[in-house]
């Protein structure tokens, strides 16, 4: 009888068993505390880096310092709790990515994941340091661009892919009206496009999948479609160690399928939430008068947004939800129970072997 391994994903010289990488959630969800657990069970934990610092009372010249403090100070605690793989995710939509990912250059970190617009310069910041650099894409097409953009100017190449499908939590990187006609192509077809692809760069490189996965059998299903590993979000977020407010994991347990739901987001793209009476009023043209300090994403004009999206996010990690909502992937009505983050990933340890 053959003995059944759970396959490892190696990316360069870092090694991660069972092969998942926890994805970073903003604003506030996934910070050290998550992130260090996820790594001491032998996966690659990672720290959003979008809005960590307490940035809302602090005047707008302040706006940069605060947030890399926030994120130095992070990394460093996660780092202290976990000698494991420790990533962050830096949106490249953000006012302050370039400043975010410099600190995390300085830090050290095993790894930097980077969506929300493509990560065109990425390389520049490294500095000669072995920093793993894995953009998050939504099609050949887009790792086509930056594998090309990359070779030219900086003679290098991502050491790793994230295809994100259209069942993912928070900004989806997808046409509103294709996710709701259905015309969009699944996980599945993106892991088998993005396979094909790197099979024939220079050095092919892991391919994660990422959006809807949410067991073992999921986690196999994508290995045998020949992905690498893959990224798990909303999972984890119903773990004791996740650092956002109780009231946030209770709204997770607490939703039916029909809960999860698209919006249309300030910052101009569509965006999968757990519906609650503040969604209910923007989905009906509500507007929520606010004034904007530091404009943190490149994309959203404060003049004309109905609702600010950093304020949101940031109330809904506090636990905070009257004018608020929290994001989350489609699958996290499924969510039953808050558990430790070693009895999470033991039990997607078994339903992987026993789908293998």
């Amino acid at each position: 009888m053959t003995i059944k391994e759970i396959p490892s994903l190696k990316i360069g010289s870092l090694e991660m068993n069972p092969p998942i990488i926890q994805g970073g959630m903003g604003v506030r969800v996934s910070g050290s505390g998550l992130a260090s657990a996820v790594a001491n069970e032998g996966c690659a934990g990672i720290i959003a880096s979008v809005g960590l610092g307490d940035y809302e009372n602090q005047p707008a010249s302040k706006f940069v310092e605060v947030n890399n403090e926030a994120l130095r100070n992070e990394i460093r605690t996660a780092r202290a709790k976990s000698k494991g793989v420790i990533g962050v995710n830096v949106m490249v939509v953000l006012s302050n990515f370039e400043e975010l990912v410099k600190v995390c250059v300085e830090e050290d970190v095993d790894m930097i994941i980077s969506g929300s617009g493509l990560p065109l310069d990425l390389p520049k910041y490294l500095n000669g340091k072995d920093i793993k650099l894995i953009p998050i894409v939504s099609s050949a097409r887009a790792l086509d661009v930056i594998c090309k953009k990359w070779k030219q100017n900086y003679n290098t190449q991502p050491d790793a892919v994230i295809v994100e499908g259209y069942m993912a939590g928070g900004h989806l990187g997808y046409n509103v009206d294709d996710i709701l006609n259905g015309t969009v192509k699944s996980l599945e077809e993106l892991v088998v496009e993005l396979v094909d692809y790197t099979k024939k760069m220079e050095t092919p490189i892991p391919v994660i999948a990422a959006g809807g996965v949410f067991d073992g059998a999921d986690i196999v299903k994508f290995l045998k479609l020949g992905a690498s590993g893959v990224q798990m979000a909303t999972r984890f977020v119903c773990t004791d160690e996740c650092d956002v407010d109780m009231k946030f994991k209770q709204a997770y347990l607490d939703a039916k399928k029909e809960d999860i739901v698209i919006i249309k987001s300030p910052v101009g793209l569509p965006g999968r939430v757990i519906k609650n009476e503040f969604v209910k009023h923007i989905v009906e043209g509500a507007e929520v008068p606010f004034k904007c300090r530091h404009h943190c994403l490149r994309t959203c004009n404060p003049k004309t947004v109905p609702f600010c999206i950093a304020k949101v996010l940031g109330d809904a990690s506090r636990g905070t939800f009257s004018n608020a909502f929290a994001f989350a992937g489609s699958n996290a009505y499924r969510c039953t129970e808050i558990v430790p983050v070693k009895k999470l990933v033991d039990q997607l340890k078994s339903e992987i072997l026993e789908n293998l």
